[in-house]
């Protein structure tokens, strides 16, 4: 047995439960207060999807701290392993994909399902999309599977003769490191490019279903991570060069409300036009795309509200409150100069050592490996900050484009305002990215989380399946990360010190 093992098993469970109860208390403050006391079922599976998710990210460091408690046997295969970790990857994520493609889409089909009918009416829409949905990626799943579900590794096929142990190792050097001056006495060192041979073999199922799933995740993190990685930052930081300079006058405060109130009054007319069209079964494309425009209209309504109200505080306490605003914007700069620093420490990392062949530095590795030298826990809860860094950036970059783009719904999450499907919204795209962000994070930090059984399953696995290979080969989803990430720098360099103009009157498409 390894050194660490019961302190291992012990820090495992509390973890999870700690997990477990944060999830919980974000959950009971950032609810809707119209969700208090209701909609049971949509919370606990929030609960436990974020539960997944954070544990997910939290097992690629727990993976590190395995192999390490096995840091004095001779091999591998010499030490019991405390925590059996590719056995526990495959069954997160496992359950990661069911959450993912099955229990969150009934319980948004559940909960977003007609208020006017019954419960077993709304039951039963929501089995049946699920079920068609099911079906639907069963097929594909299997079909996929069953043609090219294969793992092809490069293997060197090497042979040697025996010799008998020598007496003396005087005569040895990197000129001659063989036992004798014969052809085949170092196959290792001196083997022919025709030794490189293809080995092919059947990926597990469940492997294969991990698999695909990270390729799905992958998408979406590249596009939104990309985005984020730099949205992120950024965005706290020009929302403190924007931030209200002075408090505004009270006839000021009375026009700008004004205003407010035409512009309320028009989205609830487009509302009610909207419900109305619902309830005559008029539910084609132009009223979805209508419905994503009222959303986000409403949503740049309530950030003007909020606006306005920093910028006239009322009440007794109105100094406390401004005061308190400005420090709010000061905290903001803080994160968002903490953040460009880990943002530009990841976009760098992935420059020197993933898209440059071979890598320059191994970087943040050496990081985390000298803080773990410093204190055994110090770089392990490092590694997990850059890891959750990611998903932040993913939630990040979808507000931003779904601010930008028509045919992204957004889902914000706000502080006592967050609607059950938008919690489950965003609980699938961490669930669906965690995948993605176990793995880019598995072939990021390679040298420091080498010899792990994350390792095995995204790393030859992985990048080594039939069809799949290429993407990893040639960095596609790295080169798209970067590429993003720069775009979204120049974006905010040329547009995001500027105010947002109030729009125009609202109007329904026809």
């Amino acid at each position: 047995m390894g050194d660490f093992n019961l302190a291992l098993v012990i820090v495992a469970v509390v973890v999870c439960v700690l997990v477990l109860l944060v999830n919980v208390y974000l959950l009971v403050n950032y609810q809707h207060p119209d969700d208090v006391n209701q909609a049971y079922f949509p919370k606990l599976v929030v609960v436990l999807g974020l539960t997944v998710a954070a544990i997910s990210i939290l097992m690629l460091p727990a993976d590190v701290a395995n192999k390490h408690a096995c840091r004095h046997a001779i091999y591998n295969g010499a030490c019991n392993l405390t925590l059996p970790m590719k056995t526990l990857w495959l069954v997160v994520y496992i359950v990661d994909a069911v959450l993912v493609f099955i229990i969150i889409p009934f319980a948004m089909f559940y909960y977003e399902g007609d208020q006017d009918k019954s419960v077993g009416k709304r039951l039963k829409s929501a089995l049946l999309w699920v079920l068609l949905s099911v079906i639907v990626c069963g097929l594909c799943l299997g079909i996929l599977y069953a043609l090219v579900g294969k793992v092809d590794f490069t293997v060197r096929h090497l042979s040697s003769s025996v010799e008998s142990f020598p007496t003396s190792w005087t005569g040895f050097s990197s000129g001659q490191p063989c036992i004798s001056p014969l052809t085949r006495q170092c196959s290792a060192f001196t083997a022919p490019a025709a030794s490189e041979t293809t080995w092919t073999m059947r990926a597990t199922f469940p492997e294969y279903v991990v698999a695909l799933a990270t390729i799905v995740g992958s998408v979406l993190f590249s596009i939104f991570g990309g985005v984020g990685i730099a949205c992120l930052p950024l965005g706290l930081i020009f929302s403190f060069i924007r931030r209200p300079k002075a408090v505004i006058t009270r006839s000021q405060y009375i026009k700008e409300a004004t205003e407010l109130g035409k512009k309320a009054r028009e989205l609830k007319k487009a509302a009610e036009a909207l419900h109305q069209e619902e309830r005559s079964g008029n539910k084609g494309r132009k009223w979805r795309k209508n419905v994503k425009s009222v959303e986000k209209e409403l949503l740049l309504l309530e950030e003007d509200m909020k606006a306005l109200e920093e910028m006239y505080p009322q009440g007794e306490k109105a100094e406390t409150t401004w005061a308190l605003t400005v420090l709010s914007y000061m905290g903001k700069l803080v994160l968002g100069v903490v953040g460009l620093i880990v943002s530009v420490a990841w976009v760098s990392h992935i420059v020197i050592y993933l898209l440059i062949d071979p890598p320059l530095s191994p970087f943040l590795n050496e990081v985390f490996i000298k803080l773990d030298s410093v204190w055994g826990l110090l770089g392990t809860a490092a590694f997990a900050f850059f890891c959750f860094y990611l998903l932040l950036a993913v939630i990040a970059g979808e507000m931003m484009l779904g601010l930008k783009l028509v045919f992204i719904t957004i889902h914000p999450m706000k502080w006592g305002g967050t609607l059950m499907n938008s919690f489950l919204f965003n609980v699938g795209l961490i669930l669906l990215c965690s995948i993605s962000v176990i793995q880019f994070c598995a072939t990021a930090f390679a040298y420091y989380a080498q010899a792990t059984a994350a390792q095995e399953i995204f790393g030859h696995t992985l990048e080594s399946l039939r069809g799949i290979k290429y993407l990893y080969k040639y960095n596609v989803f790295q080169y798209a990360f970067v590429g993003l990430a720069i775009i979204t720098l120049f974006y905010y360099a040329a547009f995001g010190w500027r105010k947002r103009r109030p729009t125009g009157r609202f109007q329904l498409s026809n």
